[in-house]
């Protein structure tokens, strides 16, 4: 059934084009039932390729290879037979695809749903659908393509339906703004891609995955190293990393659905995708300066969300600091953990995004967490749901955050260069994860009420709390898919290892990894207790736990702003006054002298054959007396 594979981006794309021809006709809420119906049949061909995969014979063609276990190419037709460039579109049935695609295409259904509720009464409402189908079509074809140019195809699709859906609400001048933020931010990383791309093109004379995991042996260390960087670069700026993270918390002005697919759940798992995809060019010089780069991300991000006010944006930090986590795994070489947190992450990070939306519903478009408070009673189903996202994403055992973050924690101590150091970083950094999300928790469901008394809170619709149900329960159980207990039970390990050139195995013994998963357990606990006295007991004076520096994100981001708004315009103006006056000057001056000798010379263009033919006459007159005194010397 692996044949069928063509047909799971077809889906979402075919809903993108009724829409496009008949959305505004259908009307809600039938365009947002359509473009649900789109994905979740795209979720069941997934389910299908997958099974169909699972029975592929490793040893059969179309199973073991150069890219190694099961793998099946889909060649829909050659696309550009250049030379000796040769690309198809081409889509790959792979462990690692068929990971990506069933929770891209899961939850992206459960978002899908809860969209026809919360998206209810916009006047843009099919076209927010429309864009929802055509971002998901983009993220398909970007897990599933075969080699590198399919890829961009789904990485470019994905940044175009990102800044058509964070600037969704467009008469909003901060939504505009934060769109036009997003896209100008991933082009550096854009540029990372395309000179990876041809860097592997000239080297190796191929793009596809298949083929450069068969001779990326033949890859020059420096050459090697110089493409590991270059797709950090591309990874950083589509997974929001330092220094080109800054785009994530503004889009959180897109509509909260948006907030939990494109920015929490797929989109920015892109960049932790392709550095997987391509784990067979990494270098180790390269991979510890990916840890590094995951690593300080995860605690920048972390020390910006214990101060903010804003139910998102705390939600936003997170989710920069959570991909940290990710690259700490790839930089650690823990390929599978990388891709275990990813899953998990899309699990409770998707329904935290959706929980706070159903809070934002409920009190009115609120999403100020100082106004809220005493929810779970008049919210049951949204604070029951987001506290399982909560204790998930703390890292509190059995939930699936824990077993996910504990794996990426002991990666990071066997590192062989900044283990422990590496560590330490993400210890603290899970402390602090555990008290900004009990802090939000606690603000938003617990204490007193703080909401305006005109304002009445409700429980959203079934559309919307459906989702989070699943989403808590797979948040609550995720972690079953990779337990470390038992080694059968490590499922998507050994799903996931014939993809990997060096599969990570750790090495630490029973009892180092109990110690450490102790100690991380009692970090959480740890946070959680501050949080508790800090939020809800009321010991601890919270104004020193958000000092300005923190709210204000160590001033990076105003900075920035103020340097591209005072010295950055300046210079940029001083760049197009020198364009106009030299560059221009130039091109303008050879034009005046061109015109100017042409004008001299029109006189003697009157038109008049006659003048032509004495000015013949004239010039043989003068060649022949020059030949003569020529002749006589």
């Amino acid at each position: 059934m692996v044949e069928l594979v063509w047909l799971i981006p077809a889906l979402p794309l075919a809903g993108f084009a009724i829409l496009l021809l008949a959305g505004p006709r259908l009307g809600e809420p039938r365009a947002g039932w359509l473009a649900t119906a789109a994905s979740a049949g795209s979720f069941l061909l997934t389910l299908i390729t997958f099974g169909g995969l699972l029975g592929l014979d490793s040893a059969a063609e179309g199973g073991a290879g150069g890219h190694g276990g099961r793998w099946f190419v889909s060649t829909l037709f050659e696309w550009m037979p250049i030379g000796g460039l040769e690309v198809d579109a081409a889509l790959l049935v792979d462990p690692l695809s068929m990971t990506m695609a069933l929770f891209v295409t899961g939850v992206g259904t459960l978002i899908h749903l809860y969209s026809v509720g919360y998206m209810g009464g916009d006047p843009k409402y099919s076209k927010f659908f429309l864009y929802l189908n055509l971002f998901l079509f983009s993220m398909l074809m970007l897990v599933l393509g075969e080699n590198l140019v399919v890829t961009f195809l789904g990485w470019e699709g994905v940044g175009t339906c990102s800044y058509l859906l964070i600037s969704f609400w467009h008469e909003r001048p901060t939504a505009a703004t934060a769109g036009k933020k997003a896209f100008v931010t991933n082009r550096i990383g854009d540029f990372g891609f395309m000179v990876a791309t041809f860097l592997l093109w000239t080297s190796l004379g191929t793009v596809s995955y298949i083929g450069i995991a068969a001779v990326s042996g033949a890859l020059a260390t420096g050459t090697a190293t110089a493409v590991s960087l270059l797709l950090l670069l591309a990874a950083a700026g589509k997974s929001a990393q330092l220094p080109l993270y800054v785009w994530l918390p503004d889009a959180m002005e897109g509509p909260t659905p948006v907030s939990a697919m494109v920015h929490a759940a797929t989109m920015v798992t892109a960049g932790v995708y392709l550095l997987v995809r391509l784990n067979p060019v990494l270098t180790d010089d390269a991979l510890l300066i990916i840890a590094i780069v995951g690593a300080a991300t995860a605690l920048f991000a972390a020390l910006a969300a214990v101060a903010q006010h804003d139910i998102k944006k705390v939600l936003a930090y997170s989710t920069v600091s959570q991909l940290g986590y990710m690259f700490l795994a790839i930089g650690s070489g823990a390929y599978v953990a990388a891709i275990f947190h990813v899953v998990t992450h899309a699990f409770f990070k998707g329904l935290l995004f959706l929980g706070s939306g159903s809070v934002i519903h409920g009190l009115g478009d609120e999403q100020d967490m100082r106004r809220m408070g005493a929810l779970r009673a008049v919210m049951p189903i949204t604070a029951v749901t987001f506290i399982v996202g909560w204790l998930a994403i703390a890292g509190v055992p059995p939930l699936s955050g824990f077993w996910s973050k504990d794996e990426i924690l002991l990666a990071a101590w066997e590192q062989p260069d900044l283990g422990p150091l590496l560590w330490a970083v993400g210890l603290v950094t899970a402390l602090l994860t555990a008290y900004y999300m009990s802090r939000q928790t606690f603000l938003v469901f617990f204490g007193g009420q703080r909401w305006d008394d005109g304002t009445h809170p409700h429980e959203s619709p079934a559309t919307m709390t459906l989702p989070l149900v699943l989403l808590a329960g797979a948040a609550a159980i995720g972690g079953i898919m990779n337990l470390p207990l038992v080694k059968d039970w490590l499922v998507l390990e050994h799903f996931l290892e014939p993809v990997l050139a060096h599969p990570h195995h750790f090495s630490s013994g029973t009892g180092t990894k109990l110690l450490l998963a102790l100690v991380a357990i009692v970090a959480a606990l740890v946070g959680i207790a501050v949080a508790v006295r800090a939020w809800l007991q009321a010991r601890i004076s919270t104004d020193r736990l958000e000092p300005a520096l923190l709210e204000n994100v160590f001033y990076v981001d105003s900075t920035i702003s103020n340097f591209v708004g005072g010295p950055g315009t300046k210079a940029f103006e001083a760049a197009a006054t020198a364009d106009r006056r030299f560059v221009d000057g130039a091109v303008n001056g050879v034009a005046k002298l061109v015109g100017v000798l042409g004008q001299a010379v029109a006189p003697l263009q009157s038109g008049y054959l006659r003048h032509y033919a004495s000015g013949v006459a004239v010039g043989a007159i003068v060649l022949v007396v020059w030949l003569a005194l020529r002749g006589v010397s």
